[in-house]
């Protein structure tokens, strides 16, 4: 996480020494105005009226669904910075498809600065640039509520004091704020009056009870509640879901905190049901409910392989949805591949990881997902495994990859509302092919590193090793 404070920069020149005394005198003068008056934060580059909306937001014809469906996280380096010809082409790829492509923007981090350093003092130009670039890329923007400014879990308020370590950006809000970060999600509300979805928080981040050894549950539903009575003075017809909760499983054999909800993929840990369910019980409201996870184990494990490891998120689904009577489904992020000590997944090759995360997509539908959020890994570096498009850092750059064809055509031909089919398959190519149907396109993976002849929905053909191919019906 690079840091994003505010900074001013001033050429050298030979001055006299007045002129000096002059410059100081002024220099003086613009901090004091600056901060405010017994707080010892520094305001520069804020303003008071953060809720003024910002641009031109063409609000969407009627109330807003509460299914978006599938598409992706901006995260740190994204397309909205770079070269202009390769920004566009961006821009242009994603407005040119059929249905909206979702986008999630967080509001503090990944990409945005420091939304209020200063308590009623705000700065939203890294997230308007975000924001920006949804609508001019036709998206769904989808904000998600996290992370929380400084001098609202114990650091020192100021344009220049944001921590940008780890640690602090992952910390809640102190009890006493929680009402502040309500108050600010309420501002975020209204200064982009297009955005009608929300998500309360991340992976319960800071949420963690040690001397209770499971997740302080309690604290995070007080903090969503408030957060959803804001969002709803300000439009009813915001949209708001959590708790966005890891859905963590452990290996099939372990009993510790493992839960009854299995299979060869492993147990999901019996804390994060528990949490999930007082959240469920105690919710002011919820128009959406958000999960977050992957398909192999705690410990990086994948049961039986990496693909039908996928059948974890197909379970975590069913199992959401039968206790919260139906409400639409959103993964905010999912992972089929394993990452290393940098959180770096590129193990696999191109074909082999867009050929899991195929299996996974299938696999979230099939237990009643609508939506869903590719967390984009975007590097400025020439190498980039598993990324959206080629650098935008280059005016040939933000050129399609395999993974932004998936999602695109995934949300194309699977959005809300779809109805799935069976299909047939032969019987020898069950063990090796995945595939997901509606009534007009079949999505068929090879799950083999091998060329196969497979015959799917009475059609007979040739499969590359780890090929996705989508048939029209």
């Amino acid at each position: 996480m690079g840091r994003h404070g505010w900074f001013s920069g001033a050429g050298r020149w030979r001055l006299t020494a007045l002129l000096g005394v002059a410059l100081t005198a002024l220099a003086l003068v613009f901090t004091l105005v600056n901060t405010l008056p017994g707080d010892g934060g520094s305001t520069a580059g804020t303003t008071p009226d953060g809720d003024k909306v910002h641009g031109t937001p063409a609000l969407p014809p009627g109330a807003a669904a509460p299914e978006v469906g599938w598409g992706f996280t901006h995260t740190q380096y994204s397309a909205d910075d770079g070269e202009r010809t390769a920004v566009e082409r961006v821009r242009a790829e994603l407005a040119g498809q059929r249905r909206p492509v979702p986008q999630i923007q967080h509001v503090m981090g990944w990409g945005a600065g420091n939304p209020e350093p200063v308590k009623g003092r705000y700065d939203f130009s890294e997230m308007d640039r975000r924001i920006d670039f949804v609508r001019a890329s036709r998206g769904t923007p989808v904000v998600t509520l996290c992370c929380a400014p400084d001098w609202m879990k114990g650091g020192e308020p100021g344009a220049d004091n944001t921590d940008w370590s780890r640690r602090a950006l992952e910390t809640a809000p102190d009890r006493a704020h929680y009402d502040d970060f309500a108050k600010l999600a309420a501002t975020i509300a209204r200064r982009y009056p297009d955005v009608r979805h929300f998500i309360v928080w991340n992976e319960f981040k800071g949420f963690w009870n040690d001397e209770k050894a499971r997740w302080d549950h309690e604290g995070y539903t007080e903090l969503y509640n408030l957060v959803h009575k804001e969002l709803k003075k300000v439009d009813k017809d915001i949209m708001v879901g959590g708790p966005y909760l890891v859905m963590d499983s452990v290996h099939p054999r372990q009993s510790a905190n493992a839960s009854q909800v299995k299979g060869p993929w492993g147990r999901l840990d019996q804390r994060v049901l528990d949490a999930f369910t007082y959240w469920n019980k105690n919710k002011a409201g919820a128009d959406f409910v958000v999960v977050d996870g992957a398909s192999y184990t705690a410990d990086d494990e994948m049961f039986p392989d990496e693909f039908k490891a996928t059948d974890k998120l197909t379970a975590v689904g069913e199992w959401v949805r039968e206790r919260t009577g139906g409400l639409p489904l959103w993964w905010a992020e999912y992972y089929v591949e394993p990452g290393d000590s940098q959180d770096d997944r590129d193990d696999w090759s191109e074909a082999h990881r867009v050929a899991v995360q195929a299996s996974g997509l299938m696999a979230m539908a099939r237990g009643g997902a609508t939506s869903g959020f590719y967390w984009n890994p975007q590097k400025r570096g020439a190498k980039c495994a598993g990324c959206l498009w080629t650098p935008t850092q280059r005016a040939d750059g933000g050129r399609e990859l395999p993974m932004l064809e998936l999602i695109e055509r995934f949300g194309a031909e699977f959005g809300p509302g779809t109805e799935f089919e069976q299909v047939t398959i032969a019987a020898d190519d069950r063990p090796d092919v995945r595939v997901l149907a509606d009534d007009e396109a079949v999505l068929v993976v090879n799950t083999l590193d091998r060329r196969v002849s497979a015959k799917v929905d009475g059609k007979r053909f040739d499969m590359e090793g780890y090929e996705v191919k989508w048939l029209q019906r």
